[in-house]
């Protein structure tokens, strides 16, 4: 595909020791030669300098002044990144030179790009599916092992060799599906084996329902995993968040009700990242902003998937059996702090035996890699190596439900005896929504820059 305008943009943070400048389009070779000039013997133009070269130079301005001493790089179509002609401009890191090359392009007929705009013409040109795609933006925002692995294999494109290798087993069921349309003047005639067909279509859904289940933990791996720290108040709910994060993040104090509000931040256990919320001491008071603080704790371990419950004393078998039902669907963690001056972990192992129960002192950081190890475990999340595939875009998993959706209509169409026809349907639907996922079916520009209008500028 050939877009009419050649696009620039900064592809680095300003600052740095070395900046770039991208270039694309049928003209980047071109617009970029007007403004450099070679420091080398031949003083070839670029157009002359082969694919894969890099020359030295200077970049100039409208005056004839030199901006700054560059690096030129030089990808011919259709071997590079978008697919078209490229160039790279490595430059110094300072915001005014980059600013300065970007608007020397810009005035001799370079468009500024658009955010994730050179993925998008990757995308249009053939150079990657659009799961690939949406894995660049998810390996520039990776911030953990977890996090990398997962875009990493969705960029490789071992998700879009499994969604091929199903719709080419769809496409085959479709194809005999339809050769029977073709020939129904012969009822008789069943080029599609029933007990077969649903055998194959049993293992096609249990595939897509693998990939969609594993949206759950993507989601998590991807946002972070929430874990609410909730207790009494003065139990080291704030101390236990300080020596997690590393830093001092909560207000520590012997006054009761110090924390008025949540506080949040997020750490790494193991390559996956927790978020870990502070939350105000359950007790009552007549005091109004704390209050509000102690209704946002409750909200707070509504929203989360772990709760720790912070101890420095026996509970009553009320407040154990509230805090049971109102975790009922969270993975609980009973966590006796202070260890150092009052040890109840056993005692709270025999009230409650259901739950984990660690003890630490948060005061003097003992027993806090157990307490981590608790919280991993609880996260139930799998071992990722970089050949599994992990959905982690809302946009996959409703596309891979929808499919889901299709089959089993097909399946209750089935054992009804429906016209083949109007089976056939619910195949073509299942194929449709399987290529949305690689953009086989996206025909609308306005789907493809709301993807793409969350990456950033330069890629």
């Amino acid at each position: 595909m050939v877009h009419d305008k050649t696009i620039c943009a900064i592809a680095t943070n300003t600052g740095g020791a070395i900046g770039i400048v991208r270039v694309s389009g049928n003209q980047a070779i071109a617009i970029t030669d007007r403004i450099f000039t070679s420091a080398g013997k031949a003083d070839k133009s670029l157009a002359e300098q082969p694919a894969n070269s890099i020359t030295f130079g200077h970049i100039t301005n409208a005056q004839g002044g030199i901006i700054d001493e560059v690096l030129v790089s030089i990808f011919r179509a259709p071997h590079s990144y978008t697919g078209e002609d490229s160039v790279e401009i490595s430059c110094h890191g300072s915001a005014y030179i980059m600013g300065q090359v970007l608007q020397a392009l810009i005035n001799n007929g370079c468009t500024q790009a658009a955010p994730g705009e050179f993925t998008m013409r990757a995308f249009l040109n053939g150079k990657m599916d659009l799961s690939q795609a949406e894995a660049v933006a998810d390996l520039i925002a990776s911030t953990n092992r977890a996090t990398h692995q997962t875009a990493m294999a969705q960029l490789r494109g071992h998700f879009s060799l499994q969604l091929s290798q199903l719709r080419d087993k769809l496409l085959h069921l479709t194809s005999l599906m339809e050769l029977e349309l073709d020939f129904s003047d012969h009822e008789e005639l069943e080029f599609a084996n029933r007990d077969e067909l649903t055998h194959l279509l049993h293992d096609i859904d249990y595939h897509i329902c693998k990939l969609s289940a594993s949206f759950a933990s993507g989601k998590a791996i991807k946002a972070g995993i929430p874990v609410a720290i909730v207790g009494k108040t003065n139990v080291g709910k704030s101390t236990l968040l300080n020596l997690l994060m590393g830093e001092e993040k909560a207000i520590v104090s012997d006054i009761h009700g110090t924390t008025r509000d949540v506080i949040e931040d997020t750490t790494d256990i193991n390559g996956v990242t927790f978020r870990f919320i502070d939350t105000a001491g359950i007790r009552q008071t007549d005091d109004h902003i704390e209050q509000l603080g102690i209704e946002r704790t409750f909200k707070k371990m509504a929203e989360a998937t772990i709760v720790l419950w912070i101890l420095d004393y026996i509970p009553e078998p009320a407040e154990i059996e509230n805090m049971f039902a109102t975790c009922s669907d969270k993975h609980l963690i009973i966590v006796n702090n202070k260890t150092d001056v009052n040890d109840y972990t056993a005692s709270l192992a025999q009230c409650c035996p259901t739950h984990p129960v660690i003890g630490i002192s948060a005061k003097w950081s003992h027993n806090i890699d157990s307490l981590k190890s608790a919280i991993y475990q609880a996260a139930n999340i799998p071992e990722i190596n970089e050949n599994d595939v992990i959905v982690t875009t809302a946009r996959h998993y409703e596309a891979l439900q929808l499919a889901h959706q299709d089959l089993q209509n097909f399946n209750q169409g089935l054992q009804a005896q429906l016209p083949t026809d109007l089976l056939c349907e619910e195949l073509r639907s299942c194929l449709h929504h399987l290529a949305e996922i690689t953009g086989g079916e996206i025909t609308t520009d306005e789907t493809l820059k709301n993807i793409f209008s969350h990456f950033c500028i330069g890629k």
